[in-house]
């Protein structure tokens, strides 16, 4: 789940982290009182899920309120990658001497978070090391032991900093790998963080991405935020096909079956089984296949929710068959969802060996499950179809 950059930066505050003076506008007259209380030339920048602000107009630097208000008018009118501005950050413009890079993110490889600091900051991290590797530096650190502040000296000290901006710096990295930890993030970065004139140090920019597992841990920080269940951000606010699956998903307490992620395709998948639901994704657009949703079930979910999920992904426009395909599973009953996806196929006034290209769902109480489709019409694979055929056969299933 991502986080505007108002949101990141209330969370680097809480770690003590300096950030810029200001706040959000919803609208063109709280910018200009944001402007008056900052006082002196400042900066307004679109609040969106996405990059490329600055390119498509969506920053921009005034020195009075009258400007401020014109300018959030402006920026709040504005679409930038098919998002409209959640609110205008309104801050107060800094006098930068020399910009750095800081971030953590999660190193799948190593099994721990990395923190990279570069002495180039305010261009892209990807671009420095590939043509300045020299001035990126790099460190893991544990998530079981308590954390260990020299790490981050060691970081910044690795390309020659030193001093009151050794001190500073370190303090900063420090913040920023806490945030990561406390919150459950998979990306915590500031770009640019820069030196002022006077020495000092400010994140004037930042990009956070939460663990979405992380979500019930970090109900009272996302509360605080404003942020509710319904808002399952990717690169871009949700769409309502999405809130309503997530409403599907806490509509019951048992399993899960609806976290959705919304595509243009005409699949729809009722997938699952962790990684295997992204293996699933992948080969059905390997086949050829357009999905028209990601989506996540598995866990025991009632008969009631895997049926409400089969209704929402149906009714999608320009979805003309679903796919149930899921690994090998002992934490879910096969009759269970069966039995639910039919039922949703049904009332949605389809006919389930028609809308159901496969079902390919073996493990607890498989029998059983078969007995149903079976009794519907409905084609199913056992465990020795591998996954990929079956997705295979679904995609043909469409084109048919």
């Amino acid at each position: 789940m991502r986080f505007y950059e108002y949101e990141a930066k209330t969370l680097l505050a809480k770690s003590g982290v300096p950030v810029s003076q200001g706040g959000l506008a919803t609208t063109p007259d709280e910018a200009a009182d944001i402007a008056t209380s900052v006082g002196g030339e400042v900066v307004l920048k679109s609040q969106v899920l996405s990059g490329g602000r600055m390119k498509a107009g969506g920053v921009k630097f005034v020195s009075s309120p009258d400007e401020a208000r014109q300018a959030a008018d402006a920026i709040l009118k504005l679409e930038i990658n098919g998002q409209q501005a959640r609110g205008v950050l309104v801050e107060k413009k800094s006098p930068v001497k020399k910009e750095y890079y800081a971030g953590v993110i999660y190193d799948a490889i190593a099994k721990l978070p990395v923190a990279i600091f570069s002495d180039m900051g305010g261009i892209d991290i990807e671009e420095v090391a590939e043509t300045h590797p020299d001035h990126v530096a790099r460190v893991h650190f544990s998530t079981f032991e308590p954390f260990q502040e020299f790490k981050m000296k060691e970081l910044v000290s690795s390309l020659g900093i030193s001093g009151n901006e050794l001190t500073a710096l370190t303090r900063i990295c420090t913040g920023l790998a806490k945030t990561f930890l406390k919150y459950g993030l998979t990306l915590a970065e500031v770009n640019p963080l820069a030196q002022l004139e006077d020495g000092t140090f400010i994140a004037l920019d930042s990009h956070m991405d939460m663990e979405e597992e992380a979500r019930d841990q970090q109900k009272a920080i996302l509360a605080e935020l404003g942020i509710g269940n319904e808002e399952t951000r990717q690169a871009r606010p949700p769409t309502p096909f999405e809130i309503r699956g997530a409403e599907v998903d806490a509509s019951d307490y048992r399993g899960v079956a609806g976290r959705v992620v919304e595509f243009e395709g005409n699949l729809g998948c009722v997938i699952g089984a962790g990684g295997g639901s992204l293996t699933i994704f992948d080969a059905l657009r390997k086949h050829g296949g357009k999905p028209a949703n990601y989506c996540e079930i598995g866990g025991n979910p009632s008969v009631k929710k895997a049926a409400e999920l089969t209704k929402l992904i149906l009714s999608k426009p320009g979805v003309s068959k679903i796919c149930v395909i899921m690994n090998v599973v002992s934490n879910t009953r096969v009759d269970i969802v069966a039995r639910g996806v039919i039922k949703g196929v049904v009332e949605s006034g389809y006919d389930p060996a028609e809308r159901i290209a496969i079902f390919r769902i073996p493990g607890s109480w498989e029998d059983e499950g078969y007995k149903i489709l079976k009794k519907y019409g409905v084609e199913y694979a056992d465990r020795t179809v591998p996954m990929s055929e079956a997705a295979r056969r679904a995609v043909e299933k469409v084109r048919a």
